[in-house]
């Protein structure tokens, strides 16, 4: 495959032409001119104390300028401090720090000013500050103990130096210490143990912070860490240790890199994602480090601002922090001042204009001097970011300042008026020689400068015609481009400039040079290993050029190995070995241009007896072209070798050498029997043809190319795509299109017709003729106004086809009015609708997208207290004129305004409106609490509802009793006034338990209820009775009787087990076996457990109560619930059983915390009846 290069590559062409164009903006020196700053030190300076301070300030002007400098806003007298120097010509200050003076005494803010007659340039404001690097306070460092799966931050704290420190945490041998996923270091430098383990104790943790400015490393003290083992290891749900809350907010400037952080502690160890929410992340520009836990996005915009969320998750859960992000601006050049070099009696503007956020302040001043103080000048007149000169004289020159400043920062440049009167001067070298390739594009400079500005005219040959036509273009600065340079573009060409002060001329001469072609190309080859292969590379090239031809290895130089021998047109390789196998490449290189062509080496075994070789087919040879038409030629080949392979295919490429000299493309694929093809062509194209044949194997060489057969030109037959019209600015329209590729434009000269008119204006179509570009701007448009666009493409032949007319607008700014009549409907006490009458569109002013309600909560009317205002918006799309505003408290105060969007931003807002939303129905008690129960009587206590919603007029009480069944009593309701808290219920029946039943009411309504259990005490004679029975000597004796039973029968039973006979009762218990009684497992030599015929029934939950009386919902033990009644078994002292029962519960009817309190033993036994 051979490859083409040119140093004449169209990028480089345009990088020429930029910098011929920044060239011509310069003043010859010789000549009278204003000051320019050339060099000066950065606006915020930082130094090293204990080196000299320079600081720069380098202008040229004629006469050369003069230099001053101000100190903290005011003169700074150098000759006065013996420390300060001035280089010779130059305003480059020196501040001797090395022979005793302190950095710390030239802190400050400078500027200097560069003078000479014409006018005064100033330097940025230069903030010098010397370098810190603080030592570490002194601390007491406790060890820490941490438990094993614990989260844990070692905190670096370092001194605050300038500028900042860089972090990094190392061990006493100076070795990092190593990061992952667990362990990682925060960008505020604290060490973050997600969990620790064993492993992680260690007494080195230390902190280094080093200072780049002064190269210096300060040392924290080292940290202790010990780590105690508990099993199990509990693990844990994630939670952020870094940022804390659930969001946090980051203001980050344009261009910068955006950092932001989540570390999260947990075990197993989380895993961060970040989502950016309501969009996508940017891509190309978005970076995760520190195993994701940053997200660093590079050269932020304005787009990039929104909410963006961390999630931490494993196992067990997961949690998130959304940081929103707002992306401020400092000032940023839209259009700069340029200098402006005008006649006498001519007209001109210096335009300043800035972006930033919030939008920069402009502000002029004349040479140094705000405007509005400065001398004043009749040919000036300043308009905002534009000052506009008319009549302009000698007098008139100056230079001008431009700031542009916001909160974040300022932009200062220099731009001078320079009123000369010269004659045109040529400033390209008399008889510059340019050579080029042929079909490639040739530049020839004409720098000049001239007061007026002179026209330039080009011939060629010394008697020859002015140049005009499509085959050339002129540049602004001068430049002649030849886009597809001819042998026979070779000769003199003659630069004229010529002004109304005089003319001048320059000769410049242009050679054209064949370019370099690889005739005989190497070939893929397959040899066995320890033959000899050679690969040829025979070249062709322009007599005058001097070809070097360089071979490579696999894009590498050859080995140095004497096996390899370079001739003059070939590569041999001797005793070929198995590391030979790769690919060879021949590259070709001239002082104008550049080819390559490879061929791959496969080394393989020798066989030890002969075998069919099977490889890629050879190229195909003698392609002959016949039966050329404008359109259409026939192409025919002679197979080449198949190397035992059938040819399953032929793939037929082009070359365009008119156009795209040395790129191949592909053209069509034919079966491998068929050996010719009838192909299309297109019109203005220099074809070529080659042939590869393919086989399972492979892909052949290929072929050589065919003879050349150009065709002939034609008008073009299609119009540039995706035309569209889109305003930039809100005075112009930017007309683009997609170009015609090469051999689309069917001849030589392709230009553009563009034509444009106001859509629904009887107005004529505007034209113009551009050349081969993709965009064109008229400018002077009213804002946003519809236009209908046509690109029609056309060359030397003529024009392609009448195009389709495509709809564009001019630019949009922002909406002029604020949406009026807006009015509040309240539906409900959390529902309200907002209406309001649409702009009107030409107000607009750009795409209507929507309108924006901004609506907040002013106070809540319950509690008339003000919180912080939390705006929302919420966005109507279209031209819709009322919206629903869900989710409001009731019984508040709010505020809306109402914007109008378009694709500029928004409008202004209407004025705000007041509304209210009604009551609405309270919520639930914030607690409900029973205390004090005595025989007869309990105490609730309770606290008004968290969002009361209204005016509470009363509490509803409702309670009733629950028998030991669970069965419900008859209710009681109370009606308890609104300002009480507390309430004790008498007459109540002893040792029973109540349901009670709490909610809120306001005007609209009752609000949810809460439910609470609780049990009045019993009489205290029945439970003395009780406990006496407990203590019985007869019943503690007969329960260690029948405990000394079972003890004898399990002896018994063990011993009879080890000598292995069996029981007696046992046969005959197998032989008539008792449903009822569970024999002794054999398994173990226990006894099986006793069951009845529901043994295997659910246990029902019961439910206890603390000691503290605080009704908890709770599990229960085991009870006998499928006999009405549950049992908690407990033997007292004297050995007698106790019970203890509780009823069965039922479900409850109403919603709320559930919670029941079970009685003690001797409550249970009176309440067991």
């Amino acid at each position: 495959m051979m490859k083409k290069k040119s140093l004449c590559a169209s990028r480089a062409s345009l990088v020429l032409f930029l910098c011929q164009m920044i060239s011509s903006l310069d003043v010859p020196l010789d000549l009278s001119q204003p000051p320019t700053i050339t060099q000066q030190s950065p606006k915020d300076y930082i130094v090293d104390p204990r080196e000299n301070i320079v600081i720069q300030c380098e202008a040229k002007g004629k006469p050369p300028p003069s230099f001053s400098w101000t100190r903290n806003g005011t003169h700074f007298d150098i000759d006065k401090d013996a420390q300060v120097t001035m280089k010779p010509n130059s305003g480059t200050l020196v501040i001797n720090i090395m022979n005793g003076g302190k950095a710390e005494a030239y802190e400050g803010v400078y500027q200097c000013t560069a003078r000479n007659e014409r006018g005064a340039a100033i330097s940025n404001n230069i903030v010098i500050r010397p370098s810190r690097s603080p030592l570490w306070t002194k601390e007491k460092l406790e060890p820490n103990h941490v438990r094993e799966g614990d989260s844990l931050v070692l905190h670096c704290r370092p001194p605050v130096g300038l500028p900042p420190p860089i972090i990094f945490w190392m061990d006493n041998a100076f070795q990092r210490l190593p990061q992952s996923e667990r362990v990682s270091q925060g960008l505020n430098g604290d060490l973050y143990f997600s969990n620790v383990q064993p492993e992680d104790t260690r007494e080195d943790y230390i902190c280094y912070a080093r200072f780049n400015h002064t190269q210096t490393i300060q040392q924290k003290q080292p940290i202790s860490v010990k780590v105690f083992s508990t099993k199990p290891v509990t693990e844990r749900q994630p939670v952020l240790l870094t940022p804390t809350g659930s969001t946090s907010t980051k203001v980050e400037l344009r261009g910068n890199v955006l950092l932001l952080e989540c570390i999260a502690a947990g075990l197993p160890t989380p895993v961060i994602r970040w989502i950016k929410e309501g969009g996508e992340l940017p891509a190309n520009r978005t970076f995760f480090e520190n195993f994701k836990k940053t997200l660093k996005i590079t050269d932020v915009s304005e787009a990039d601002s929104g909410n963006y969320k961390c999630i931490a998750r494993n196992t067990l859960g997961s949690a998130h922090h959304v940081i929103s992000v707002t992306v401020k601006a400092a000032p940023y050049w839209i259009t700069a001042p340029r200098n402006l070099v005008l006649s006498p009696g001519e007209h001109g503007n210096l335009i300043c204009r800035a972006n930033g956020n919030p939008k920069p302040d402009i502000s002029w001043l004349a040479n140094g001097v705000p405007i509005a103080i400065a001398p004043e000048d009749p040919s000036r007149k300043v308009d905002g970011d534009t000052i506009i000169f008319s009549h302009v004289q000698e007098r008139s020159s100056a230079v001008y300042q431009c700031n542009a400043s916001n909160e974040y920062g300022y932009l200062l440049a220099n731009a001078f008026v320079n009123v000369l009167a010269e004659p045109p001067r040529i400033l390209t070298p008399a008889n510059k020689l340019y050579q080029v390739i042929a079909d490639s594009p040739a530049l020839l400079d004409c720098a000049y400068f001239g007061s007026p500005k002179p026209e330039i005219e080009w011939f060629k040959g010394v008697k020859g015609s002015i140049l005009r036509g499509n085959e050339y273009v002129f540049h602004d600065n001068g430049t002649l481009e030849i886009p597809v340079a001819q042998k026979d573009s070779t000769g003199t060409y003659t630069c004229v400039a010529r002004n109304e002060l005089g003319k001048t001329q320059n000769e410049v001469q242009l050679e054209v040079k064949d370019p370099t072609m690889i005739i005989k190309q190497p070939e893929y080859k397959v040899i066995q290993r320890y033959g000899q292969v050679s690969f040829e590379c025979i070249i062709k090239h322009d007599s005058t050029l001097s070809p070097t031809v360089i071979w490579l290895k696999d894009n590498d130089e050859l080995p140095d190995d004497e096996r390899f021998l370079v001739g003059k047109d070939n590569l041999t390789i001797m005793n070929v070995t198995d590391k030979d196998d790769g690919t060879y490449t021949c590259i070709v290189n001239t002082t104008l241009d550049s080819v390559s062509a490879s061929a791959v080496l496969t080394v393989v075994a020798a066989p030890p007896t002969p075998a069919i070789i099977y490889a890629r087919p050879n190229p195909p040879f003698d392609l002959e072209l016949t039966g050329q038409l404008e359109r259409s030629i026939e192409l025919s080949w002679i197979p080449g070798d198949e190397n035992n392979s059938p040819i399953t295919s032929f793939v037929i490429e082009y070359e365009d050498g008119l156009h795209e000299p040395g790129v191949w493309h592909y053209q069509t694929e034919v079966p491998g029997t068929q050996t010719t093809v009838q192909l299309k062509l297109s019109p203005y194209v220099n074809y070529s043809f080659r042939v590869i044949a393919v086989n399972e194997i492979g892909r052949s060489q290929p072929s050589e190319p065919s003879e050349q057969y150009l065709t002939k030109s034609a008008s073009p037959d299609e119009n540039p795509s995706n035309v569209q019209g889109i305003g930039s600015e809100p005075d112009n329209l930017v007309i683009t299109w997609e170009s015609l590729k090469g051999f689309q434009s069917n001849g030589p000269g392709l230009q553009y017709k563009v034509s444009w008119r106001q859509k629904d204006v009887d107005d004529e179509w505007t034209s113009v003729i551009v050349a081969n570009v993709s965009k064109y701007i008229v400018s002077g448009t009213p804002t946003f106004v519809p236009y209908e666009i046509k690109v029609q493409a056309l060359n030397d032949l003529g024009y392609a086809p009448e195009p389709s007319v495509v709809i564009g607008h001019s630019g949009e700014d922002l909406p002029m009015v604020a949406p009026g009549n807006v009015q509040v409907f309240v539906i409900n006490s959390t529902l309200a609708k907002v209406h309001w009458d649409p702009v009107p569109l030409k107000t607009v002013r750009g795409h209507l997208q929507g309108y924006k309600v901004y609506y907040w909560k002013v106070q809540s009317l319950s509690r008339r207290s003000r919180r912080h205002v939390e705006k929302k918006i919420l966005t109507f799309r279209g031209n819709k004129t009322v919206g629903m505003l869900p989710g409001l408290e009731p019984y508040s105060s709010y505020k809306l305004n109402v914007r109008v969007v378009n694709g500029k931003g928004e409008g202004p807002a209407s004025p705000d409106k007041l509304f209210r939303t009604p009551e609405g129905v309270p919520g639930s008690p914030s607690f409900l609490k029973i205390t004090n129960p005595t025989l007869d009587s309990l105490t609730l206590e309770w606290g008004s509802p968290t969002h009361p919603n209204g005016v509470l007029t009363s509490y509803i009480l409702k309670f009733q009793p629950i028998n030991n069944t669970h069965e419900l009593g008859p209710l009681v309701e109370i009606r308890i006034p609104a300002n009480e808290s507390s309430l004790i219920l008498k007459n109540l029946n002893y040792s029973t338990r109540y349901k009670f039943y709490f909610n809120a009411q306001t005007s609209v309504g009752s609000g949810n209820q809460i439910t609470e259990e609780a049990v009045t005490i019993m009489d205290e004679a029945m439970a003395s009775r009780q406990v006496d029975i407990a203590t019985q000597g007869w019943f503690i004796g007969l329960m260690c009787a029948v405990a000394l039973l079972i003890l004898i029968l399990l002896i018994v039973c063990f011993i009879r087990r080890n000598k292995g006979g069996k029981y007696p009762v046992k046969e005959k218990e197998d032989a008539h076996a008792d449903p009822e009684i569970q024999p002794m497992k054999e398994d173990d030599g226990t006894f099986g457990e006793y069951s009845d015929a529901e043994d295997h029934k659910p246990l029902k939950k019961g439910s206890r109560t603390p000691s503290d009386r605080t009704v908890k919902k709770e599990d229960s033990d085991d009870s006998l619930v499928d006999y009405g009644e549950g049992v908690n078994g407990q033997f007292n002292e004297d050995g007698s059983f106790i019970g203890q029962y509780s009823g069965k519960k039922e479900k409850e009817p109403a919603e709320g915390n559930e919670s029941s309190e079970a009685p003690s033993p001797v409550n249970a036994m009176n309440s067991f009846v």
